[in-house]
Order: structure tokens, then C-alpha cells, then sequence
């Protein structure tokens, strides 16, 4: 009996590990499609001084005359950028091993990017306004609040060299930082899945399914990662086996929404 309970729990192991380094690999693919975007079509629109072209995909990216909203918004572009290619990196544990000081380097600037996008994140939201409005910008803060809040303890963690609690926080940072890219997702994944609005308004962008969306990529995952951790450290298989079906589905419905954002929404714009 003891030898089945054993193999059961060896299997649920390797289940959950194979079921995260799917979900991982597909979401880093994602997101480095998501850089390569931004730095074609903002970074390249940017340097040759066509700043009109922001707002190819983007609602009120560049506004004449509005110095400030206009730095700010390039700002959070160039550091989305940065944070993509960054953060998965930072979640690598061959990387952490074989290049301590790229990992450590790399670490301050991704955590130093996570604060400055959020700082933008808020003056963007309320300042310059939302393409949700009042609800759209009220989630975005939400975000950026949890954001700073991963930030300070990742860096504390890291600091007392518990080094335990400092990868758990930078999971959740690295979930945070990824909401606004996870919203793109989603959303595209319900375009695939409806061949239409359904839920909200495209012209107002407000509605339920957008509201449901919003605690869907900003404030679930965090309640995922717990759930997760809880699994990963349990003696029991169950637990195990339910986060991996949630993984793998997630990945499934993430690579249907990467797919209909590249082909449907990031290629066509550049």
C-alpha cells in the first residue's frame, strides 16, 4: 500500500511539474511575441518621431500637446517591453544557478521597471483616462497595488536571502506584472470563441464581461499562485492532480488568445 501511495504521489509530481513548465514555456512564447510587438510598433513609431502611430492600437496613446501624458505613456510602453523579456528570465532556475550576477542585475532592474510602470500605470489611469473608464482605471490601480506590494517583498525576501519566500513573491509579481498582458489574452480568446463583442460595448469598452475579466487577470492569479504553492507543497496527491487540469485548461485557452492577438491584432498593426 505504501509503495501505490508513493508512485501515486511520484506521478502527481511529475504531472504538476510537466502541466507548469507547459503553462510557463507557452506564456513566455506569448509574451516575447507581445515585446517584438511594442518595439516594433511603439519603439520604431518613437524613434522616427511618429508618435501619431501610437494610436494605431492603442486608445489615447499620443495626444498633442500633452508632454507629460505623452512621457508617461512612453514610459509604460518601453518598460512592458522590458518586463517581458526580464521577468520570465527571472523565474528560470538555470539561469538563477549558472549566472547568479546577470540573475541579481537583471532582478534590480526588473524590480525597479515594475515600479515605474506602475507609477505610470496609476498617472495614465487617472489622469489621462481609460479605455474602461472609472471601472477600467479603478482594476488598473488594483494592479499597480498589488504590483508595488510583490515588489517590496520580493526585494525584502531577496535581501534576508530567503531565498524560499523571494521566488514565491516573485511568482507574484511575475503574475502581476503580467495582468495587462493577460488581459490582451483573454480578451482575444473571447473574440475566438464568440466571433464577437459579447458582454461588453466596443465603443464605451464597458461591460460585464469586462468587469469579470478584470478580477479574472488582476486578482485571480494571485489566489491561483496560493493554491498552487498549497499543491505543490502537499503529501497528497489530489491536490496535485486538480492544479495541473487547471493548468493545463488555462494553457490551452492562453495559447488559443496568444494566437488570435498575434494573427488578429499585433501582426496587422505592425
Amino acid at each position: 500500500m505504501t509503495s501505490i501511495v508513493s508512485s501515486t504521489h511520484s506521478r502527481s509530481n511529475q504531472l504538476l511539474q510537466l502541466s507548469t513548465r507547459a503553462w510557463f514555456v507557452v506564456v513566455v512564447i506569448g509574451q516575447l511575441i507581445f515585446a517584438y510587438y511594442i518595439i516594433m510598433l511603439y519603439g520604431t513609431a518613437g524613434v522616427q518621431g511618429n508618435f501619431e502611430r501610437w494610436n494605431a492600437q492603442t486608445t489615447h496613446g499620443y495626444v498633442a500637446r500633452d508632454l507629460m501624458g505623452n512621457a508617461f505613456f512612453g514610459l509604460h510602453v518601453f518598460f512592458a517591453a522590458v518586463i517581458s523579456i526580464l521577468g520570465p528570465l527571472q523565474l528560470i532556475s538555470k539561469v538563477r544557478k549558472l549566472f547568479p550576477a546577470f540573475h541579481r542585475f537583471s532582478g534590480r532592474v526588473y524590480l525597479g521597471s515594475a515600479f515605474l510602470i506602475s507609477l505610470a500605470g496609476f498617472y495614465l489611469a487617472w489622469v489621462r483616462g481609460t479605455a474602461g473608464g472609472m471601472i477600467g482605471s479603478v482594476f488598473i490601480t488594483i494592479n499597480g497595488l498589488i504590483i508595488l506590494v510583490c515588489v517590496v517583498y520580493t526585494l525584502r525576501f531577496a535581501m534576508k536571502r530567503q531565498i524560499d519566500r523571494h521566488n514565491k513573491w516573485a511568482i507574484r509579481l511575475f503574475l502581476a506584472m503580467s495582468g495587462v498582458w493577460f488581459f490582451r489574452v483573454f480578451l482575444m480568446l473571447w473574440f475566438a470563441i464568440h466571433q464577437a463583442p459579447v458582454g461588453f460595448d466596443m465603443e464605451t469598452f464597458q461591460g460585464p464581461f469586462l468587469n469579470f475579466l478584470y478580477v479574472f487577470v488582476y486578482i485571480l492569479p494571485q489566489v491561483i499562485a496560493e493554491f498552487y504553492f498549497i499543491a505543490k507543497a502537499s503529501s497528497f496527491a489530489k491536490p496535485k492532480i486538480a492544479m495541473s487540469v487547471l493548468l493545463g485548461v488555462l494553457t490551452l485557452g492562453i495559447m488559443v488568445g496568444i494566437a488570435t492577438a498575434t494573427m488578429g491584432m499585433w501582426l496587422p498593426a505592425l
